[in-house]
């Protein structure tokens, strides 16, 4: 359900779009300007930001607690998506990604809505669905997105901390293996449906996110 498998892999494909990891910045420019694939990266964001000189910049990051730093003169037209960035001060437009009536809305003006806390329930459960690194350290795990697990099981650890799944159904998302995390990173996510979970594709959040970011940019340039 990301681009990000192909920081891992060298590659990966989400509804029909390749994403192709990319290691230096002027091969990520020469795969920009081919529009074949999405370029993924690791290249921090100075180097690619005076490299491609983008028309638009979009941090998509969404890290809910950190306050983001002012974007709005990295590119002619920047977008923010969820808590923190102001619309007209830190970006030129922001995108609500909460669970609210304002999913996907485009704020022209002033802050979004600060981070709500709760997450969507599915099937009675919402933030036991969830763990969260109990500890900083090297997240090790044998288990994929879509395996099924049961509640109490091992999933996997950090360091000599064992993580268990917190109730039974199939694992929707994963911080990969070899990863290091920070203490309380969401780190495993079980969806109780079982076969009837959403584990590939685009899900309804940041597809309305992205709506979001489509109307915004469509408004920009729509002349």
């Amino acid at each position: 359900m990301a681009f990000a498998d192909a920081l891992f892999g060298g590659s990966t494909e989400l509804d029909g779009v390749r994403g192709i990891r990319f290691d230096d910045a002027r091969e990520v420019k020469a795969a920009s300007d081919r529009c074949d694939a999405v370029a993924v990266t690791a290249v921090e964001l100075p180097m690619l930001i005076a490299l491609l000189r983008p028309d638009v910049l979009v941090d998509a990051r969404m890290r809910k607690h950190d306050q983001p730093e002012s974007q709005i003169t990295l590119a002619p037209f920047t977008i923010g998506l969820g808590p923190n960035f102001v619309a007209g001060g830190t970006v030129h437009v922001a995108v609500e990604t909460g669970w609210n009536e304002d999913l996907g809305k485009v704020i022209h003006e002033g802050a979004t809505r600060p981070l709500e806390g709760e997450p969507q329930t599915i099937a009675g459960h919402a933030r036991d669905r969830y763990v969260y690194a109990p500890v900083a350290g090297i997240f090790k795990t044998a288990q994929q997105i879509g395996n099924q697990v049961m509640a109490g099981h091992e999933v996997a650890r950090i360091g000599d901390t064992v993580l268990c799944a917190p109730i039974s159904g199939m694992l929707r998302g994963l911080t990969h293996d070899c990863v290091p995390v920070r203490e309380r990173t969401k780190v495993i996510e079980v969806d109780p449906r079982g076969d009837a979970a959403q584990i590939m594709g685009i899900a309804k959040r940041p597809g309305q996110i992205a709506a979001g970011v489509l109307e915004a940019l469509n408004e920009r340039y729509k002349n």
